[in-house]
């Protein structure tokens, strides 16, 4: 069985749901510090041609409070005026509004919450079961270093194959992790391109991007385009 681990984002990146769907179980890694002005509740879209961030604003961040222990702001009003705006042209406009309403016209607050929401309203949309909990679940030693915190998750879950963003090669060993018996590898998003109604394509962008100009087919074609290593 194959492990992934990662801190929730809201709808992240294309190469974020390609480990999600890669992994047989996927933990939300919402107990750990909230990193002020990371990816957790921002991420790009395509306006007129260039990235522009988009920010769903959270209630008193802090780097000294976990993950879940965050709160969105009800001020969402200026992300849907900004995806009207930029995408109401897009093929699948129509799609897709309705998983962005959903996952963000809710009571739910929670940062942690809303952030899964949206990845799993995604998978939702294309049809495709995945197996996920929260590392606040988990029985497992929260002051321990980073390594040590995700051998310990590896033993709870019970699996000896572990998988991580081609960016935590610098953070991870391989040799580190085979000495406590598990295997370790990495998934790096493909060269991949897709049409944008523009000339230039513009990579890295949430996936509400990747949804916008793609049917339910062809994202799942994306899904696919990864290098493990």
């Amino acid at each position: 069985m194959i492990l992934g681990v990662m801190q929730p984002y809201l709808f992240p990146y294309l190469g974020y749901f390609q480990l999600v769907k890669y992994c047989d179980e996927f933990v939300f890694y919402d107990d750990v510090q909230f990193i002020k002005g990371g990816y957790i509740n921002r991420n790009n879209i395509l306006a007129n041609g260039q990235k522009q961030l988009f920010t769903i604003p959270i209630v008193k961040a802090s780097s000294n409070r976990k993950i879940n222990e965050h709160h969105f702001s009800d001020n969402r009003g200026k992300f849907f005026k900004s995806i009207e705006q930029n995408y109401r042209k897009a093929p699948q406009f129509e799609a897709v509004m309705p998983i962005l309403d959903k996952v963000l016209n809710t009571n739910e607050t929670q940062v942690a919450v809303l952030c899964k929401d949206s990845i799993l309203s995604v998978f939702d949309y294309l049809s495709i079961g995945i197996n996920y909990r929260f590392s606040s679940e988990l029985d497992y030693n929260k002051r321990a270093s980073a390594s040590e915190k995700l051998f310990e998750i590896c033993q709870l879950i019970n699996t000896n194959r572990y998988c991580n963003m081609k960016s935590g090669k610098s953070l991870y060993s391989k040799k580190e992790f085979a000495e406590r018996g598990i295997e370790l590898s990495f998934l790096e998003m493909a060269a991949l391109s897709y049409p944008q109604n523009k000339s230039e394509y513009v990579s890295h962008l949430s996936i509400i991007d990747v949804l916008m100009w793609n049917d339910k087919s062809a994202v799942k074609a994306l899904l696919q385009k990864y290098i493990i290593s």
